[in-house]
């Protein structure tokens, strides 16, 4: 079976992440949407939140789970026995820091090697960040075109 994990913080979600998953799911059996905690970071939506907007955008979904974890993500890969992480790549800077995450993952899993699997967003959500997003939302702008439906607050 091939499961994948799309690991983030989510914080919200957006077209962007929705974008990714929609085109992974023919590639997969399964995708776990895992959100990752960071104890030193402020979010601005309660992990419970962030679940249920996943849900809600996910719904019709049937190989799509919603997951949480703390710690490495390359951990939560191994006690999940996943040997795939899906990751959406926006620009190049995004793709010079995914390498570098996905060639240390490869490094701390000699025996058991999980790949990560790059998609391109779409170009016409590749400018959208869950960072703007919030900055949005703090200033009352409108948000509204760049997350699902379930975000709408």
């Amino acid at each position: 079976m091939r499961v994948a994990i799309f690991p983030g913080s989510f914080d919200p979600i957006t077209l962007g992440h929705y974008d990714i998953v929609e085109r992974a799911t023919p590639l997969f059996d399964k995708i776990i949407i895992a959100i990752g905690q960071n104890s030193q970071k402020k979010y601005m939506f309660s992990l419970e939140q962030r679940m249920e907007f996943i849900r809600k955008t996910f719904k019709d979904f049937p190989n799509v789970e919603v997951d949480h974890f703390e710690g490495l993500t390359i951990d939560y890969c191994h006690s999940k026995n996943v040997s795939f992480i899906l990751r959406g790549l926006r620009n190049p800077s995004d793709f010079e820091f995914e390498k570098a995450i996905a060639q240390t993952n490869r490094e701390l899993t000699q025996d058991n090697k999980v790949e990560t699997i790059f998609l391109l967003t779409s170009a016409s959500k590749s400018f959208i960040s869950s960072s703007i997003v919030r900055e949005i939302l703090t200033f009352g702008g409108h948000y509204e075109l760049l997350v699902p439906d379930s975000v709408r607050i």
